[in-house]
């Protein structure tokens, strides 16, 4: 199977409850969100959510567009201090 690794870092792991899953491939950003599930899905609507794909961060996360063998990884917001 074509596959995307999707991962999913921080509280969003914990929202998904695991820590990765694979997605047939190519995957876009409907296609993400329909994977994720309803609450990792809203959080990725969040400004200041993330998505990094093939090691390079998104400027336009609703550009995505995975090809088999990418990594997506969802980067929570970081929280700074």
């Amino acid at each position: 199977m074509m596959a995307v690794r999707i991962v999913f870092l921080g509280p969003l792991a914990d929202l998904a409850g695991c820590q990765e899953m694979k997605a047939k491939a190519p995957l876009d950003w409907q296609g993400l969100l329909e994977m994720v599930g309803a609450k990792v899905a809203g959080q990725l609507q969040e400004e200041r959510v993330n998505i990094a794909c093939a090691g390079k961060v998104l400027a336009d996360k609703t550009q995505l567009q995975a090809e088999e063998g990418d990594e997506v990884a969802l980067l929570p917001p970081v929280s700074g201090g």
